[in-house]
């Protein structure tokens, strides 16, 4: 693999394109975890994942990180799956870490990477690495994206000197 700004942009332009597939499975992790945490988390459009998106390329260095991430898992696949389990987690929860930006986003991204990863399937044609894609894909910008409530409101942890 070669990174150049074509290719970064190649990649941003498929990521970006993917929000159909995407969007439900993000609104499907957010109704799910809003009802086992007991609270209502908004669900997000194609517009704001989109948005998204744009956002995390628009920052170069996060840009050309999240682009190889996405290539490598693109093109990912291993003889039988399961020899390649590891690798393709690996890089998907550091995808789904570097779409939703700094700590504590970029835990909890890793986190529901975990979760989203469990519910999101390809066909027996797709490459091993797509379904841990989308599944980080929707957690990355899940945990990115306003919705939740702990989000609406300023921490109470903060010190103001």
């Amino acid at each position: 693999m070669e990174l150049t700004s074509e290719t970064v942009r190649i990649e941003y332009e498929w990521t970006r394109d993917r929000g159909s597939e995407i969007v439900p499975i993000v609104n499907a992790v957010r109704a799910d975890l809003g009802d086992a945490f007991d609270t209502t988390v908004e669900s997000i459009t194609i517009e704001a994942y989109h948005d998204a998106i744009d956002a995390v390329f628009a920052d170069g260095d996060r840009a050309v990180n999240v682009a190889a991430l996405v290539g490598l898992l693109r093109d990912l696949d291993v003889t039988g799956d399961y020899p390649g389990f590891i690798v393709d987690e690996l890089l998907a929860r550091e995808l789904a870490a570097a779409i939703a930006g700094e700590q504590p986003r970029r835990l909890l991204a890793e986190a529901t990477f975990h979760y989203a990863d469990v519910h999101t399937h390809g066909s027996v044609d797709d490459p091993a690495g797509l379904d841990d894609l989308d599944a980080a894909l929707a957690a990355g910008v899940q945990t990115r994206l306003p919705g939740w409530e702990w989000q609406a409101t300023e921490s109470p942890f903060s010190v103001d000197p």
